[in-house]
């Protein structure tokens, strides 16, 4: 599926022909070199646009503290689905373990303490880098998230939390420059590739609709440093995927000085010393949030895996199933995502569903519809073959079932969105659970239901499965309103994948019949930021 739960409007532009690979042949040479080790990793101190110099913090080892930003990777697409929002907020859970052995991690939440104003980009010290005592596999795959995040509806049941003084400062400099959102978003790639033009080849040769990526995925990060749980995933996760770009600690510190520099100049009716160190010290805890994720998962897993198209399968004229071989084991769980990038638009990535489950020839599945302007879609469904050889991210995605409980499944997917959810009745398929799962399978034409038969044979060969097809132009209501006619819904889990407006219309239509929000998982950027604000 192209972009799990957004439309893939994937219309990035690249040069075509050339890069790291030719077509049909697997490449020789590593395309972009692999992060150094993590001891190599610790950038050097910078000081923001506009600060006096001042010498790094020194601890008492008498090693000079390094400095660090946020994203200095060429696209932040999680999500990066064919959806070209920032990179992709995995669905929010309470803070694992992991994340109480990264002190940035932990400092999250912290970050908004007031303090003297900073004049470098100092990141807090390196988590340990040391694996845990957790598999392989374990290490490589992400947990499973049991509670995604937390909508407005249930903060009303707490007490709303006070808004930090730095949180305040920062969003104050976000409402003065979002009507001038566009020139912020020029001035601050100028800045970066005159400044730094070495950064400029981790980015695509053309930057039409990529160029406001990075930035918007900063500028959500910090206008969100209050909120630890939400946060704290998304930028592990952005750590761990800006990887496959060629991005290093050393390149945050660049990123952190343009963007603090398109701010105070666009934002100059507001900006003083006190935002601009409300700036720095969220950006620097985000940075190195970012970093030690990135430094414990060189330890796991590659930055990439090369994988071979083995079977392209025309299902309309603009949607193809496309089956593929990893070039090594690609742990993953039913329901997550990963990151495509083609030979014919190099640096162009996006995100794409898992269409199954996990399967023992370790072969991968991927639906993808061709869109209007989607490089990277249509190069999929009308020009990859047998034999081509693409480039895939890390899983990413909290999509997942919980085969610790006997609740039922209600799953919700609209066009390619069934995509991960046949992934999902697969898993449950495979844990020998016989929890009821009810699909339904939402599309405009009965031309759009490409994968029914599919569906109908698994339900032929599973009693607890129920797949029922809503046709827009021949139902007399639409996705919603059959959600609400069936029920109750009470004792299930509801997973939604889809478009935006599928995935919030359908957030509503849960919520209505009594599913809890703890209890309703998807993968959409837009519910999800707004769902943490």
């Amino acid at each position: 599926m192209d972009a799990p739960t957004t439309t893939s409007a994937d219309n990035g532009t690249s040069g075509g022909g050339g890069g790291w690979f030719t077509p049909r042949k697997k490449p020789t040479t590593t395309p972009d070199s692999e992060p150094g080790t993590p001891e190599g990793r610790r950038p050097a101190a910078i000081r923001p646009v506009g600060r006096p110099t001042a010498a790094p913090e020194t601890p008492a080892d008498g090693t000079a503290v390094p400095p660090a930003s946020t994203t200095g990777s060429a696209s932040t697409g999680g999500p990066e689905q064919g959806r070209e929002p920032p990179e992709a907020i995995p669905t929010p859970a309470p803070l694992a373990a992991q994340h109480a052995s990264s002190p940035a991690a932990a400092s999250v939440g912290a970050a908004s303490s007031a303090g003297p104003a900073p004049t470098a980009l100092t990141p807090a010290p390196f988590a340990s880098t040391a694996p845990s005592a957790t598999g392989p596999d374990e290490l490589r795959v992400p947990a499973q998230r049991h509670t995604p995040a937390s909508a407005p509806g249930q903060a009303a049941s707490a007490p709303a939390r006070e808004a930090s003084p730095d949180a305040i400062l920062i969003r104050r400099a976000m409402a003065e420059v979002a009507p001038v959102a566009e020139k912020v978003t020029s001035y601050f790639y100028a800045l970066l590739f005159v400044r730094y033009p070495d950064l400029r080849p981790l980015f695509p040769a053309a930057m039409d609709t990529q160029r406001d990526r990075l930035l918007k995925a900063l500028l959500t990060a910090a206008e969100h440093i209050d909120n630890t749980d939400v946060l704290v995933d998304y930028l592990q996760n952005l750590g761990r995927g800006h990887r496959k770009y060629g991005t290093r600690a050393e390149h945050y510190p660049a990123v952190g000085e343009c963007l603090i520099g398109a701010l105070s100049k666009y934002a100059a009716e507001v900006w003083n010393e006190e935002m601009e160190a409300a700036w720095v010290r969220a950006y620097t805890t985000i940075s190195q949030v970012m970093i030690d994720a990135a430094a414990r998962d060189e330890l796991r897993a590659p930055a990439w895996w090369y994988a071979e198209v083995v079977t392209h399968d025309p299902r309309t004229p603009d949607v193809a199933v496309i089956t593929v071989r990893p070039d090594q084991p690609y742990p993953f769980l039913a329901g997550q995502y990963t990151s495509v990038e083609t030979p014919w638009w190099p640096r162009i990535w996006r995100h794409y569903s898992f269409a199954s489950a996990p399967r023992s020839d370790g072969l991968l599945s991927f639906h993808v519809k061709a869109v209007p302007a989607g490089w990277v879609s249509n190069a999929l469904v009308h020009r990859a073959r047998p034999g081509d050889i693409i480039r895939l991210g890390p899983p990413a995605g909290a999509m997942t079932v919980d085969h610790t409980t006997e609740s039922g499944l209600l799953c919700v997917g609209g066009g390619t969105g069934i995509a991960p959810i046949k992934a999902l009745v697969e898993d449950v398929a495979e844990h020998g659970d016989r929890r009821s799962v009810e699909v339904f399978y939402g599309a405009r034409t009965d031309h759009d239901l490409y994968d029914i038969d599919t569906m109908l044979r698994l339900q032929q060969s599973h009693p607890w499965l129920a797949v029922r097809a809503i046709i827009d132009q021949q139902a007399h209501q639409q996705l919603p309103d059959a959600i609400r006619a069936y029920g109750p819904w009470d004792e299930f889990d509801a997973y939604l994948s889809g478009p935006p407006g599928m995935i919030r219309s359908g957030v509503d239509a849960l919520r209505d019949v009594g599913i809890p929000s703890d209890r309703i998982r998807h993968d959409s950027v837009e519910e999800l930021v707004a769902a943490g604000s």
